[in-house]
């Protein structure tokens, strides 16, 4: 039992490693600064687009989270950039957006049969 305080000092002596990689941080901290980062993630793309717009992508990000993801990450860039010119992206310009998310992202299936085992796999010998 003399080893349990040296036990305790190589446990406390982890933990602090391991929150030294983390930065330092705490997961209550890491939680609210991912908060605090979609608060301004919200009150930009609020400043960025119209009411009907912002419907819209909230509609979608129900719906389809990645692409709702990949369009406000748009939207911020081109504010960040000056491509909105302090105009607001109305519910059209929106649709534009979407469309050149989707055409970029669009996934192509095809099927293709192999006859020659579905010939020699048949009953009809």
């Amino acid at each position: 039992m003399a080893d349990d305080p040296e036990l305790e000092a190589i446990k406390a002596r982890r933990m602090a490693e391991l929150q030294q990689q983390q930065g330092g941080q705490d997961p209550r901290a890491q939680a609210e600064k991912a908060a605090q980062q979609a608060e301004m993630k919200n009150v930009l793309l609020g400043q960025c687009m119209d009411q009907a717009a912002r419907t819209r992508l909230n509609t979608i990000a129900v719906a389809k989270p990645e692409k709702a993801k990949m369009v406000e990450q748009l939207i911020i860039q081109m504010a960040r950039q000056g491509q909105l010119q302090g105009q607001k992206l109305s519910e059209e310009g929106l649709k534009g957006l979407l469309e050149q998310v989707s055409s970029s992202t669009q996934k192509t299936t095809t099927v293709k049969f192999d006859r020659r085992r579905v010939n020699l796999d048949s009953d009809s010998d």
